[in-house]
Formats: C-alpha cells, sequence, structure tokens
C-alpha cells in the first residue's frame, strides 16, 4: 500500500514518523505535499518521497491523510476533487471538519474516514479515535485501525462525540505537559536541578498512567493508596483542591471541545454561503439566457 500526505505539520510527522518506526511502511511508500519548502526540507530527512504537488500525492496513493489546518481543508477539497474517486481512501486529521462537509465537496462515491490522533502517536503512545463516513466500508476502517493501533490506542466511535475526543485526548497532551513543566519547576524551586527535576515529573505521570490502564483501577482508588493520614501527598492534594486544579483541566477540557463545534459550524457555514452563491449565478444566468 502507498500513503499520501497533504501537509507536514507536526500531526502528520508524527503519524508518519510512528508508521515507519514500527515498520508498517518503508520510506519509498510514502507522498507528502506542502506549499512550506522548509517543512518539506524537514520530512524528507525520513526518506520519503516530497511535492509541493497535491495532485501528485493523490495520483501515487492508495490513501490519502489530509492534514493541514482547518481552514484549508475546503480549499485543498476543491483542488484534488476531480482526480479523486472510489479506489481512494481519504482521511481527515483535521479538527472540527465533519465528514459530511469533506464529503460535499468530493464526489458521490468518495471514501471518506475522520480521525482524531494526537502527537505521541510519534513514540507509539497516541490515542486516534475515527469515525466512519458514509462509503466508508469495514475493510476501510480495519485497514486504518491497523495503521492506528500500531502507534497507540484506536477505536471507532459517533462522530457527535468527536468535538469532546478532539478537547481531551486531542488536546490533552498539551495540558499534560504544563503539569509536568510546573511540576518541575517546583522541583527546581525546591533546590533540584531542571534536568533531574523534569526527569522525576515526567517519569511519575508516566508511571501513575501506567497505573490506571495496567491495573484497570480508578484513579481515585490508586491516589487513596499514596494518601496516607496526615502524611506529604493529603497535604498536598488539599493545596491542589485550594487551586481549583481539578476545575481548571474540566474547563480547558471543554474549551478545546467547544472551539472544535465552533470550527465545524464555521466550515459547515462557508458550504452553505458558496451553494447560496451558486445558486445565485446559476439562477442570474437562468434570467440572462431566457
Amino acid at each position: 500500500m502507498s500513503v499520501g500526505v497533504i501537509g507536514s505539520g507536526r500531526m502528520a510527522q508524527a503519524l508518519i514518523q510512528g508508521f515507519l518506526r514500527q515498520g508498517l511502511l518503508r520510506p519509498n511508500q510514502i507522498v507528502m505535499s506542502d506549499v512550506e519548502d522548509q517543512r518539506l526540507n524537514e520530512v524528507s530527512a525520513l526518506g520519503v518521497h516530497t511535492t509541493s504537488s497535491n495532485d501528485i500525492v493523490i495520483e501515487r496513493s492508495d490513501m490519502v491523510f489530509i492534514a493541514v489546518k482547518p481552514q484549508q481543508v475546503r480549499p485543498v477539497l476543491l483542488e484534488i476533487a476531480p482526480k479523486v474517486n472510489s479506489s481512494l481512501l481519504l482521511v481527515s486529521v483535521a479538527a472540527g471538519i465533519n465528514t459530511s462537509t469533506i464529503e460535499r465537496v468530493l464526489p458521490r462515491d468518495a471514501r471518506v474516514i475522520r480521525v482524531m490522533p494526537n502527537t505521541p502517536c510519534m513514540v507509539g503512545e497516541g490515542v486516534s479515535m475515527i469515525s466512519r463516513g458514509k462509503n466508508a466500508t469495514d475493510v476501510d476502517m480495519r485497514t486504518l485501525q491497523t495503521f492506528l493501533s500500531s502507534v497507540g490506542f484506536s477505536s471507532e466511535c459517533s462522530e457527535t462525540l468527536m468535538d469532546a475526543v478532539c478537547g481531551l485526548s486531542g488536546s490533552g497532551p498539551a495540558f499534560a505537559l504544563t503539569a509536568i513543566e510546573a511540576m518541575s519547576d517546583a522541583g527546581v524551586k525546591l533546590g533540584l536541578t531542571r534536568q533531574l527535576a523534569l526527569k522525576l515529573a515526567a517519569q511519575t505521570v508516566l508511571g501513575a498512567a501506567k497505573m490506571i490502564l495496567e491495573q484497570n483501577s480508578k484513579p481515585g482508588e490508586l491516589r487513596d493508596q499514596i494518601c496516607s493520614p496526615g502524611g506529604t501527598t493529603i497535604y498536598g492534594m488539599h493545596a491542589l483542591e485550594s487551586g481549583t486544579f481539578r476545575r481548571s483541566l474540566i474547563d480547558a477540557v471543554e474549551a478545546a471541545a467547544h472551539r472544535s463545534k465552533e470550527l465545524s459550524l464555521i466550515a459547515e457555514r462557508s458550504d452553505i454561503e458558496v451553494a447560496a452563491r451558486i445558486e445565485e449565478s446559476v439562477e442570474r444566468v437562468r434570467q440572462i439566457s431566457g
């Protein structure tokens, strides 16, 4: 199988590096396009084919990832639509762009899947949730899950939940990194070197996450095992609650999810406005012809 990627930003690079690291693809099976030469120079170091032409990506690929910013999705789709047919599987990783929005721009038989991955895919610990378009087959879903499962956890979900997924696992790594940074800052304040403090903070968060996943336990249960009566941790938990740590995280996930929904509405509104302009133009032509 040959895989194409339109856009070579961080998410695109994370996925491709993950696929290469896991041996799912060889560099000569991948072609990536971008409008920025600097980014193409970066990804060319991976040994993949690079081009400034999106058409070339479509022509050479069995499966193409659309990995551009949400506001760039429609122009890209309009550009490649004449080249798209039912033999090509299109996978969108753009936040907030529904499969129906994509399908309206492409031929009726286009096979589309939407995926919300996250950057830890680069190290094989990603989360990728997928939703199928109206023409995507079970084989398409299994094929994509094979790729995504090689770089972390992957599962199918209803597209109505994608905004929540975006807020939690899509944006979540940034929230977790901020927590790690803050913990390491505390370590430095208390006298640890920056290098050691960062290592301790990162490994602590990694270990806590593995306890949840491997022991299949609830966070509260594991936390209670650490908080001994009158001990250091319960005093620290009191300080966290006083600082609204929990509420801040919930607010952050909700804000990211709401922004994902806003992007979806903007994209849909754009489609409606374009359709209305086309209808007005057609009506004017009819009036002139009549």
